[in-house]
């Protein structure tokens, strides 16, 4: 790890670009040992899956991270997990709508098999659930108003400046913005993408905190704003460098482990991993390093 140091964050977003075959076919659970509310786990839960022919997949409608458009699920997340299940024996994700706070203490009561909404992988969310190898990075960024205009460009500038930040409920950016200084007075949460650049355009806050690339995508449909430049933001001096993953119950190591195997044939292929990911904004900036561990970043 000493090339990326105690990487965290949240990060996601909510709009349309369109990678084919992700496919919403409801279908009935096969009989098989489950939670009480459906969700295969222990050794078997990848045959358990393959004999039923979905994956139950969440997802926070956060584009371009995971979204439904047309009745299609899409997004990052979904992109890469369509590949990996359909490697695994399961064509379908079947999908669940949760509010992103929302994600993990769904996964732990059994309402479906996997997060699937490309979610920060950090020590704390480790404690309660299993997370994938890093299926991407990416750098933090602020929207704010047309022509910028208290100039920031960074949470040390956003400090000096004064201004009021707005971050999402659950996201690790608030702890960014705290571990950068700014008073707890200034930070304003949000519950969606949406109402944060909804915020910026109304002067309810100054700047909204979340990953360049669900800025940048929420700003096509927000043409009063604009994105600063990318930037890196520390805690107690370590970069933080934004990785994301797919989730699965604590006991689903096997299915995690067989997620895994597929997922590094993926992002261990350039070409694919862009052809996949292009359109949704991602491309070989994004692809995490091979020295980049789950097991590191649980750790912190």
């Amino acid at each position: 790890m000493a090339d990326f140091p105690n990487l965290s964050r949240r990060g996601f977003l909510s709009r349309s670009a369109a990678v084919g075959g992700l496919l919403v076919v409801p279908g009935a659970l096969a009989a098989c040992s489950k939670t009480d509310s459906g969700a295969s786990t222990g050794s078997g839960a990848l045959d358990k899956l393959r004999k039923q022919g979905f994956v139950r997949v969440a997802y926070a409608n956060e584009a371009p991270y995971g979204y439904t458009e047309g009745g299609k699920l899409k997004g990052e997340a979904p992109a890469l997990h369509q590949q990996i299940f359909k490697a695994l024996g399961v064509d379908t994700l079947k999908p669940t709508l949760s509010d992103f706070d929302g994600l993990i203490p769904g996964l732990q009561a059994g309402k479906y098999d996997v997060v699937s909404a490309g979610m920060a992988i950090t020590p704390e969310r480790c404690a309660n659930a299993l997370f994938s190898e890093p299926e991407f990075i990416s750098p933090t960024a602020m929207m704010v108003k047309k022509g910028n205009p208290k100039n920031v460009t960074d949470l040390p500038s956003a400090k000096r400046a004064g201004i009021t930040i707005g971050v999402m409920a659950g996201a690790v950016e608030s702890s960014y913005a705290e571990g950068a200084g700014i008073d707890s007075g200034k930070i304003k949460t949000l519950q969606k993408p949406q109402d944060g650049a909804d915020a910026v355009k109304s002067g309810r806050i100054d700047a909204f905190l979340l990953t360049g690339i669900s800025l940048r995508w929420l700003a096509k449909t927000n043409p009063e704003t604009e994105v600063t430049k990318a930037f890196v933001p520390e805690l107690k001096g370590k970069p933080q460098y934004s990785p994301g993953g797919a989730v699965f119950q604590k006991g689903n190591e096997d299915l995690r482990d067989a997620f895994n195997r597929e997922l590094k044939k993926i992002v261990t292929d350039k070409s694919r991993y862009v052809e996949l990911l292009t359109p949704y904004g991602f491309g070989a900036t994004e692809i995490p390093p091979a020295t980049l561990k789950t097991a590191d970043l649980c750790k912190g």
